[in-house]
């Protein structure tokens, strides 16, 4: 499918190739616009889901104060979700405090299996959920529990904490039932509904005692009624009157559910004058006790499930011990305690007559489990050993029955804290790839986007990373995958070397020339060595300053400095002269030396002559003809530096021509690598420099420029 990109960024126009089912490599040099492309897909296609317009931040700053020109991207209308792996995704959803990956359980144990035994399982007990869903007293009941168990606080050796809220609420007696003397006159007021609120005004109110006599409300006199007015504050708290409530409106609630001894005790505790003795703590901590029990009971009825039920040995045994039976629990004696515990118990009867089915029910899902672990962590794990990282991981169950991707140091048995301040940059950069492997493989996405994601690392960890993504059977393959690199060597892994260990990929090399991108297949065919390359230039039928060039590179890269390299390098540096150094000593090149070097360039290169191109050379406008009608730009940079050799005092800017003869040197960054001369592997806007530079010389020299 053809993709059509316009006004994005540095992009004016574009058509680039992304083949569906396949991995689509586009490799270019920094500056070209990939990560333009990767952002013009997310947004457009975010902007069909969503409605937004995220694509129009891509507006280039020269159209930002026009209406037209703006951000568009076309033919990718079959394309409705993408996940890209970037920066963005490292810092998001990576390396968490308790998680390696953010989701690990569903991304490496829940899938389709694993949800299919699930139903089976939650099929065989819906029976107890249905329970809960139509009897909500139980839910209800649950709470109370829970909130009167809550009030207690903190356990203490045979009381009560201090801290708790029925010790807040009661110690010092039931002040809303038992309202002092001196303040009876409010008792319409603290026995109200809302005397949280009120007795919360009062004491906000204080304030304005000492601005009049007053009320502040009612404009009525009230000097001899302040002693009492402030009484109210100093006796009641706003908190202490909030806990009397809720737990006597909790105890309130469970009253039917108490035994008729229970509740008369209850009702004496709630009530009391002066607070609680230790007689009546002992009979609280029973009735605690008893609760709790029987809330457990509740509880794990209400949230059976394979999770509570995976561990236990025997799901039989496990079912019975859930019954509730109603004769051990002495405070909860009632018709309606014992109708709950009929209901649960009915159900519970129910699934023990299928006990059977979902003992092996349950044992199939555990070993499913079991086996998406091994094999998940195994193929982490070798990657890992193969990229020579000295860490393994396991997926972790921790108490609350989740599991979580847990990295571990092999020098180590604990699981890492703070795994991102333990990593390197390129120990994080190789987890992170894999992993976002695995969460894309989960999400299934129409588009999976690889944004730069190997260069920083080295050339095994390169490979081991590629074999994950690309080769595996748990891999990217075959999947629409668009990667984006300024990292050759992948395609010279896959296109060139490995071509029967992965499908061979779709690459291309981008080019962005003005604005305008365009993109030029990358065949095995148009792998090859820079000796090679050097071979086949110095054959073309170009201008001898480029043939030697190229000749003098392949010497370098050789590492054949003898004389024909010395005698090359003299003349491109322009000397009458030839010279050579020997032991850091510089002397005149004997005439048997250049003699021999001529003969041997002369094999090369068969027209070559010293003297004659020495004066070609020295002749700004023969190389700035040259220069011109150069459309290689690796072939106009030999020129440009032969042109300035001599002139370093005329160039403006001495940081960009070190720039410009230091940064391009592709020949040493691969052994195999595309021909210059059909790929512009030197950005466009290095050769503008250069040609400002050019420009600037021909006006210095009163040349005119050629164009």
């Amino acid at each position: 499918m053809e993709i059509i990109i316009q006004n994005c960024n540095n992009i004016d126009s574009g058509n680039i190739q992304l083949s569906l089912n396949e991995l689509n490599i586009k490799y270019a040099i920094n500056g070209t616009g990939k990560s333009t492309i990767s952002k013009a897909i997310i947004s457009s296609i975010n902007d069909k889901t969503t409605g937004a317009k995220d694509i129009q931040k891509l507006k280039p700053f020269k159209h930002l104060n026009s209406a037209d020109n703006n951000p568009s991207i076309t033919g990718i209308d079959n394309i409705n979700s993408v996940k890209i792996f970037d920066e963005e995704y490292t810092s998001k959803y990576l390396f968490l405090p308790d998680d390696l990956l953010q989701g690990s359980f569903d991304i490496f144990i829940r899938d389709a299996e694993y949800e299919n035994g699930m139903n089976e399982i939650n099929e065989l007990i819906k029976i107890i959920q249905d329970m809960f869903v139509q009897d909500i007293d139980i839910d209800g009941l649950i709470n109370d529990f829970n909130e009167l168990s809550n009030s207690f606080g903190k356990p203490v050796k045979n009381g009560i904490h201090g801290s708790s809220n029925i010790s807040k609420a009661f110690k010092g007696g039931n002040k809303i039932t038992n309202i002092p003397k001196d303040v009876e006159d409010y008792k319409e007021y603290i026995q109200s509904d809302n005397n949280i609120k009120w007795i919360k005004w009062i004491i906000d109110g204080k304030i304005y005692l000492d601005t009049s006599d007053n009320c502040p409300y009612c404009i009525t006199n009230i000097s001899k009624k302040k002693d009492k007015i402030l009484k109210v504050s100093n006796i009641y708290e706003p908190k202490v009157i909030e806990y009397i409530n809720k737990i006597v409106s909790v105890f309130s609630r469970l009253n039917k559910y108490f035994s008729e001894n229970t509740k008369n005790i209850v009702d004496s505790f709630i009530n009391s004058v002066d607070g609680y003795t230790d007689e009546q703590v002992r009979f609280l901590l029973e009735i605690k006790e008893q609760i709790d029990n029987m809330n457990k009971k509740f509880c794990d009825a209400k949230y059976l499930s394979f999770k509570s039920m995976k561990d236990v040995e025997k799901v039989i045994e496990y079912l019975r011990n859930q019954r509730i039976d109603t004769t051990y629990y002495s405070h909860l004696q009632s018709d309606e305690t014992k109708q709950k515990a009929d209901i649960v118990n009915k159900s519970i009867d129910q699934i023990l007559e299928k006990a059977g089915i979902l003992q092996g029910k349950i044992n199939i899902q555990k070993k499913h489990i079991e086996k998406v672990i091994k094999e998940n962590k195994e193929e982490i794990n070798n990657f890992l050993r193969n990229a020579g990282y000295n860490y393994h991981v396991d997926l972790i169950e921790d108490d609350k029955k989740q599991y979580s991707l847990k990295l571990i140091h092999n020098d180590i048995d604990d699981s890492l804290k703070d795994v991102k301040n333990h990593l390197s940059f390129g120990e994080r950069n190789a987890f992170s790839i894999v992993l976002f492997m695995y969460d894309a493989l989960k999400e299934k996405p129409d588009l999976i986007i690889l944004d730069d994601p190997i260069s920083s690392f080295d050339k095994n960890k390169k490979y081991a990373i590629i074999d994950m993504l690309f080769r595996k059977e748990k891999s990217f393959k075959g999947k629409t995958v668009l990667m984006l690199t300024h990292d050759f060597e992948p395609i010279i892994d896959m296109v060139y070397h490995h071509r029967d260990r992965f499908k061979i990929p779709k690459a291309y090399f981008l080019e962005n020339n003005h604005g305008v991108l365009s993109e030029k297949p990358v065949l095995r065919e148009n792998i090859v060595t820079f000796i090679d390359i050097c071979d086949l230039n110095v054959l073309r039928n170009v201008n001898e300053v480029t043939k030697l060039v190229y000749l003098r590179r392949k010497y370098e890269i050789l590492d054949e400095k003898g004389v024909a390299y010395n005698l090359i390098s003299n003349l491109l540096h322009k000397r009458e002269k030839p010279v050579i150094v020997e032991n850091e000593t510089e002397r005149d090149m004997t005439e048997e030396e250049i003699g021999l070097a001529t003969s041997e360039v002369i094999t090369k290169i068969p027209e070559f002559d010293y003297e004659n191109i020495l004066l070609n050379i020295k002749n700004d406008e023969y190389l700035l003809d040259l220069y011109h009608q150069t459309t290689c730009n690796y072939e106009k940079l030999h020129i440009y530096r032969v042109l300035f050799d001599d002139k370093v005092d005329q160039i403006e800017s001495s940081i960009i021509n070190k720039f410009i003869n230091q940064a391009f040197h592709i020949e040493n960054e691969y052994i195999y690598q595309l021909n210059p001369i059909e790929y512009q592997l030197v950005p466009q806007y290095v050769i503008d420099e250069c040609d400002s530079q050019i420009s600037e010389l021909s006006k210095q020299c009163g040349i005119e420029e050629l164009v």
